[in-house]
């Protein structure tokens, strides 16, 4: 496969099934964000000290390519990927939930507002928090926009932010 093939050179961009919208598409938006957050995620991983968040992150960069098919696809195609792929479940979000509450069971969890920066780990792990949290916000629009069919997917999102600052704390202590 070619690195290049001058489709986008124009501003537009293939979603999965191949649709083509604008790069500025909301859904491109959130979708990228996501990409951000694998991104500095793979950083996170490199640099974190602990096996176990180690785990965990390679664990969610994996499951957000699956959050991104959902976002890369429009509504009149999700019957398509689901039938191809493993949507976003609830059971995922319940994962993430585990993973929370497995980690504060060992960490005494901040009382008021962090300063990130405590270790390099956790200031890779609070960025991709934001980054994530940016995501969750374009998804939000998508989905009052009836541009998601899975609620799951908010649902990851925002738990999944939230187990990104409890992967901070538990780096930092």
């Amino acid at each position: 496969m070619k690195t290049f093939n001058k489709k986008g050179d124009k501003g537009e961009t293939s979603l999965l099934f191949g649709r083509r919208v604008a790069k500025s598409d909301l859904r491109c938006e959130a979708y990228g964000a996501i990409d951000e957050a694998v991104s500095s995620l793979g950083i996170a991983r490199n640099i974190v000290t602990k096996t176990r968040v180690k785990e965990i992150i390679l664990k969610v960069q994996k499951e957000l390519f699956t959050v991104n098919a959902e976002l890369a696809t429009k509504p009149e195609d999700y019957e398509r990927l689901a039938s191809s792929f493993t949507p976003v479940t609830v059971e995922m979000v319940s994962e993430l939930e585990e993973m929370i509450d497995e980690l504060e069971a060992k960490v005494e969890m901040a009382k008021s507002f962090i300063i990130p920066g405590l270790t390099l780990g956790s200031a890779w792990l609070d960025l991709s928090r934001a980054i994530m949290r940016r995501a969750e916000r374009r998804a939000v629009v998508l989905m009052e926009k009836n541009e998601i069919n899975n609620d799951a997917v908010l649902q990851y999102l925002n738990r999944l932010a939230d187990l990104l600052f409890t992967l901070a704390r538990y780096e930092e202590s």
